[in-house]
């Protein structure tokens, strides 16, 4: 994996997570696919629609794949939750995406860092402990730490971990792999790299 790095003299780091830091994008897929089957999906979930909708959060997510397949869902608040139970019991699937948690590893040395995730605490944190991130981590922003509705592609988490951090936001350097979450650094006034996608 190459990584691109902009110019630029950057005081703290800001990573996304899924798909960015540990590679968990094929481990949601499954765990959505086995949550809708359970709701009558009878063909393959549409996997480049899924992975279109990196950094979406969970509920919207089950209402627009429910909606792609036509299924008619009464509560996609249960099938989130279902969803959910079922990616917490595949954690032992998820591996570290080695080059950027390399890099984090490294400039945590002499700077601080940041995880910014459109993961809930009781999903994004139980995933951080099984990829053995939590002591580099120790600040996480996630939609809960914003106004509802401000995650993702707003630029509301970034600024909060960059207030967090205690670095001007125009001095952070973001690692993100989703169009949301590009979007949302950026509107922070923050330089990206873009994390390729592992597919």
């Amino acid at each position: 994996m190459q990584l691109a790095f902009p110019p630029g003299d950057f005081a703290g780091y800001i990573f996304d997570l899924d798909g960015t830091l540990i590679d968990t994008m094929p481990v949601h897929y499954r765990a959505w696919a086995a949550a809708l089957r359970h709701q009558g999906l009878a063909e393959d979930l549409d996997e480049d629609y899924f992975y279109a909708l990196g950094g979406v959060p969970s509920l919207q997510v089950a209402a627009l794949l429910a909606a792609k397949h036509g299924l008619p869902i009464s509560s996609p608040e249960a099938v989130a939750a279902h969803k959910e139970q079922l990616y917490l019991e595949r954690l032992d699937e998820v591996t570290r995406i080695e080059p950027v948690v390399a890099f984090a590893r490294e400039v945590a040395r002499q700077h601080p860092v940041a995880i910014a995730t459109g993961g809930t605490p009781d999903i994004a944190l139980p995933a951080i402990a099984a990829a053995g991130l939590a002591e580099l981590f120790t600040v996480v922003v996630t939609p809960h730490d914003v106004a509802p509705g401000r995650g993702k592609p707003h630029p509301d988490m970034f600024l909060e971990a960059a207030r967090r951090i205690g670095v001007n936001p125009q001095k952070c350097l973001v690692f993100e792999d989703a169009e949301p979450g590009l979007l949302a650094a950026r509107a922070a006034g923050m330089q990206v790299v873009h994390v390729q996608s592992r597919r």
